[in-house]
């Protein structure tokens, strides 16, 4: 939380008698904001890994694309954050949940095997023929 606000992507909180006014984000962050919101637009874009471009398209729906992508810069560096704070690698645990076509979550699912079927036959382990995959 505090490290997005470091960057300059929360908002702003305006008040006054109970009610909240939507506002701009923060000033703050003036070298690394824009080279978040660059590599969120390139994350948005990518063809490789559709999870930021579906979760964009989501927010882009009700927000707007603007406050989409500063959503999506700010989840990046939350993943990026949490990635050196833990060691783990990036592995979004909500990606099959979000709602993708049916065609491309079994695009998805059918990548998967093969390489867990490529990561066993290294391994040494011997697969049964209806199982295997082209290595």
């Amino acid at each position: 939380k505090r490290l997005c606000c470091w960057a300059g992507l929360t908002p702003g909180n305006n008040q006054s008698a109970g009610k909240k006014k939507s506002v701009r984000i923060t000033r703050a962050g003036v070298y690394l904001k824009p080279a978040l919101v660059q590599a969120a637009h390139a994350a948005v874009k990518s063809k490789t890994s559709a999870y930021y471009r579906i979760k964009y398209e989501r927010i882009a729906k009700r927000r707007g694309k603007k406050r989409a992508i500063i959503a999506i810069a700010r989840m990046m560096l939350t993943a990026a954050y949490h990635m050196l704070q833990t060691g783990e690698v990036f592995n979004p645990c909500d990606f099959y949940q979000v709602d993708m076509p049916q065609e491309l979550r079994n695009k998805q699912k059918e990548k998967a095997l093969k390489q867990a079927a490529r990561l066993l036959i290294a391994h040494g382990v011997v697969l049964p023929e209806h199982i295997a995959f082209s290595a």
